[in-house]
């Protein structure tokens, strides 16, 4: 569970019901070990999520995918596994998306946003191959 504290950017609070709307969470730099909380997922007013530079481990969050408002999204310089969950596909507004600099593996996906995303938002992901081959190899083929 996520309690309101008021403290971030652009952050409406309703402290009645304890629910709360922000547009923007920028928790980069912070040194925060630990996986991504799946919960973040259910900000659907979300319009930018900055994790970078953090010391995030384990998988991306699938539920990231429900962030249909969703247009910048930076979990680079982590220490992330596994592989880019294609259920981005359909994050269609999205036009910033950097995952460089952690340990992903897995295919690229060239459906929905990621056809316009440059390779340097991929770079440095030793085991990420892409584009995606589609039909010819399994999508998470060699994680």
């Amino acid at each position: 569970m996520i309690y309101c504290s008021c403290v971030f950017i652009n952050t409406v609070c309703d402290n009645k019901e304890r629910n709360f709307h922000t547009n923007c969470r920028e928790l980069y730099k912070n040194n925060i070990v630990g996986k991504i909380p799946k919960e973040l997922g259910n900000l659907g007013k979300l319009i930018s999520m900055d994790l970078y530079g953090n010391k995030f481990q384990g998988k991306i969050p699938e539920s990231f995918a429900n962030l249909k408002s969703l247009r910048f999204l930076r979990l680079n310089d982590n220490k992330l596994t596994g592989s880019i969950p294609r259920e981005f596909a359909t994050l269609s507004d999205l036009k910033v998306f950097d995952i460089s600099n952690n340990d992903l593996c897995g295919t690229i996906p060239v459906d929905g946003p990621f056809g316009m995303f440059p390779m340097e938002s991929f770079a440095n992901n030793n085991r990420l191959n892409g584009p995606e081959l589609k039909g010819l190899v399994a999508y998470e083929f060699g994680c």
